[in-house]
């Protein structure tokens, strides 16, 4: 047998260990590849929005390219830890330091060329199901047909292939073989007790305590000013938190007898704070890295959310069309024009048209809107709204509101206001109604009688407005047409709400998809951090359990043990992971005064799911593995 040959064979002894950087590697590579294949479609040669795209995809492909890399280099060095004992049978056995580094290097280079096959060949695979998903998330209004993608091939190998390559001389020039004695203990050799400082321990409780309060407690800008403090003072509290805290707090446990002796926990807190210690590195990189990722898809949820509901609450119709100065030929035209095109493309709608009238008031500095109450509650049975009750000689003001926002602008200023009328007296309003009837933000409602009284307006504007029930592809349609052919860019008069629902979520839709795929890119790497140190322990964990199933551990609490063993290393840094995003979207939702408790909801779920679907995996088969060796 050949060097190279007992190099290649020594990967395929060890792919239990391997597995978990094998296979995270060939979850970037196939990601690195379908944002290629994205990049080079060419459907997305053209157009503004199809371009963006394109640009978007290729900024994703670059940080892939660079979290692949740290990531790899990261996970090379733990291996390399972990294999301290190999290396001194090897060693003992006369290899030299220089064919243990060329030995290493091979393996590095193995693994990373099947990483990249088997990663292009997964996206060859799965190309066409993942481009109806992109076809449909990110609305560029074109089919994406599968195809060869052989730019995409060529870049994606060749990336890669110089990212193993250079990780794997990296590696090797850098390892320190060390001394024999202590490559061979490196297993035997005692740790001593992890000790933990209680001050360092109240340090964690202060610094995330003042993190997390002031997250909460700021609002509006002064949420962007906090940012970089709380980031800072979070973060070190959570170093400190697995460093610290949680040998602190399981160092306390073992001091009680009523704990530390009941049933299991012996088993289970014997070597827990060892543990705790030696991953306290992994698992706050795993807490900072699932952080961001949880952090980022919500954030990028929630702002879709956000936009897509200002849109709906801004314009309570399907479509709205007022001009600025009134022509009552260009109004005729255009109205026709509308009307047509909703009849062409099948849209059944109810329609109400007003003119929207302006008057000087004293004490207001711009004219102000003033209505008939018969007109208001003409357009708010269109939308579901209750109608306007206005005495005879009374008025209201309006105060424009939604379910975003309380008010745009308070309706209480307006009943100082007095509007004088023809008989020479006037009137001051004496009530509030609030609204997202009428197209501006600021107005007073009168009733007819009363109209007829004010004079005549300074300032009118025809307004038209049309409700319909419709599917939504058939109004985007109708506004697509109607935008190309009224909408001239020099005055907006004309607004289809489902129209401009479709063009952000164009806009948008890039974006998301991009930062989806990063974030799971983030979180699938950091579980895969999580199974390489758990199975780092294995061997010493079969010896363990093999010495206590001698003296009468049964099968049902060695599972109970190793259940309550696992689900602690794997899901404390989620956890906090979790609180973190949690904290973090809600700090975002003060800045914008809009709760994103929802979307923080299904972010939440869906992290967690795919977490514990992992655990049960990953559990089922260290839980065979121990078994095995009983």
């Amino acid at each position: 047998m050949t060097f190279r040959q007992f190099a290649f064979n020594n990967v395929f002894r060890n792919k239990r260990l391997y597995a978990a950087y094998f296979l995270s590697s060939l979850f970037s590579v196939m990601v690195f590849f379908t944002f290629a294949v994205f990049a080079f479609h060419p459907a997305l040669g053209q157009g503004a929005v199809v371009q963006s795209v394109s640009i978007a995809l290729t900024t994703a492909e670059g940080i892939i390219f660079a979290f692949a890399f740290f990531y790899v280099l990261y996970s090379m060095g733990a291996f390399l830890k972990t294999r301290k004992n190999e290396f001194g049978l090897l060693i003992m056995q006369g290899m030299s330091p220089i064919q243990l580094r060329l030995m290493v290097f091979l393996e590095n280079l193995l693994i990373g060329f099947f990483a990249t096959i088997g990663g292009i060949g997964l996206g060859l695979v799965f190309a066409k199901l993942i481009l109806l998903i992109a076809e449909n998330v990110l609305i560029i209004g074109t089919d994406l047909d599968f195809y060869m993608p052989v730019k995409a091939i060529v870049l994606t190998f060749a990336a890669f292939a110089l990212l193993f390559l250079f990780i794997s001389f990296f590696t090797a020039a850098i390892l320190r073989s060390g001394k024999l004695i202590d490559l061979m203990k490196s297993k035997k050799q005692s740790k001593g007790e992890p000790k933990a400082s209680k001050w360092l321990a109240l340090l964690v409780v202060l610094l995330i305590g003042s993190g997390y309060a002031v997250a909460l407690r700021v609002e509006g800008v002064y949420v962007a000013a906090a940012l970089v403090p709380v980031v800072i003072v979070v973060v070190a509290g959570t170093y400190f938190l697995f460093t610290q805290l949680s040998v602190f707090i399981i160092r306390r446990l073992k001091e009680k007898p009523s704990v530390f002796w009941k049933k299991t926990n012996m088993l289970l807190f014997s070597d827990l704070s060892f543990r705790m210690k030696d991953n306290a590195r992994t698992f706050f990189m795993v807490a900072i890295v699932s952080t961001v990722a949880f952090s980022a898809i919500g954030t990028l949820y929630g702002f879709k959310s956000l936009l897509n509901s200002a849109i709906k609450e801004e314009n309570a119709y399907s479509i709205t069309y007022t001009l600025s100065e009134k022509n009552t030929e260009i109004e005729q035209q255009e109205v026709s024009k509308i009307n047509e095109v909703l009849a062409d493309k099948g849209v059944e709608a109810r329609d109400e048209h007003m003119l929207l009238t302006y008057f000087q008031v004293e004490g207001n500095k711009d004219p102000l809107l003033i209505v008939k109450v018969s007109d208001f509650n003409r357009f708010a049975a269109m939308i579901g709204q209750k109608p306007a009750v206005v005495s005879a000689n009374g008025a209201a003001a309006i105060e424009y509101t939604n379910e975003m926002f309380e008010a745009y602008e308070s309706g209480e200023e307006l009943t100082d206001l007095r509007i004088p009328l023809l008989s020479g007296g006037s009137l001051k309003p004496n009530q509030v109604i609030k609204t997202h009837t009428m197209p501006v933000s600021r107005g007073l409602i009168v009733s007819d009688s009363i109209f007829e009284q004010l004079g005549k307006p300074v300032q009118s504007e025809p307004f038209y407005a049309w409700m319909s029930d419709d599917s939504a592809e058939k109004l985007v349609e109708a506004g697509k047409v109607l935008s190309e052919e009224l909408q001239n860019g020099e005055q907006p008069y004309f607004f289809a709400s489902d129209f401009a629902l479709y063009i952000l979520n164009a806009g948008y839709g890039p974006t998301l998809f991009v930062g989806l795929f990063i974030g799971m890119v983030f979180f699938i790497s950091a579980g895969s951090i999580l199974y390489f140190r758990l199975y780092s322990d294995l061997d010493e964990d079969k010896e363990k359990f093999k010495a206590v199933a001698k003296m009468g551990l049964t099968e049902q609490e060695l599972k109970r043990v190793l259940n309550q063993q696992i689900a602690l290393l794997f899901f404390s840094p989620i956890v906090v992971a979790l609180i973190h995003g949690v904290v973090a979207l809600t700090a975002l939702s003060n800045m914008f005064y809009q709760p994103f408790f929802v979307e923080c909801i299904y972010v939440l779920l869906i992290f967690t799911t795919i977490q514990i679907i992992y655990f049960f995996i990953v559990r089922y088969f260290y839980i065979k593995q121990i078994k095995s060796a009983l």
